[in-house]
């Protein structure tokens, strides 16, 4: 099987990334304070919990993008 990208530069560039990754987290921010708020009965704490977690999540995202993108493994050479 041959992985193919779409364009003719197989690494993305870092405002794409950037965008991606604050969309993404942004999702997982309403997600994780949800489920906090479920648990916990605690808007204040529901809050709290999904920010911190999600700003830590948000750079390790971020940063593991970027490691692939040096990672020329299952990519097509254009």
């Amino acid at each position: 099987m041959s992985i193919v990208a779409l364009s003719g530069n197989p690494h993305q560039h870092r405002l794409r990334a950037v965008v991606k990754t604050l969309c993404y987290r942004l999702l997982m921010v309403a997600i994780t304070v949800t489920v906090a708020w479920a648990v916990l009965g605690n808007v204040a704490d529901a809050l709290n919990i999904g920010i911190a977690a999600n700003v830590v999540k948000t750079g390790t995202y971020y940063a593991y993008e970027r490691l692939w993108d040096r990672i020329s493994w299952g990519v097509a050479a254009s």
